[in-house]
């Protein structure tokens, strides 16, 4: 049984020791096939992970460009050319 837990990272439900453990292995294997993934399902899948809590997605954003600097946006210029 799951109880509602507010403001927690798996939507606001509780998890069991096994879901858990496979949320886990999930995201593990989402973080390395991130980089290989088509933008759109990266933005599925960061959209799903952190809907509403800014500081998270932020932290989470900075994590994936860092780890994967496919993903980061191009710079922005600076000077004219």
């Amino acid at each position: 049984m799951r109880v509602k837990q507010p403001g927690s990272a798996d939507g606001g439900f509780g998890m069991n020791d096994s879901e858990s453990s496979f949320a886990l292995l999930a995201g593990r294997a989402a973080l390395r096939l991130w980089p290989d993934l088509p933008r759109d399902v990266q933005e599925q899948l960061f959209e799903t992970a952190v809907p509403h809590d800014d500081q998270v997605r932020h932290d989470l954003a900075v994590f994936l460009h860092d780890r994967h600097p496919r993903t980061a946006h191009p710079q922005k210029p600076t000077a004219l050319a």
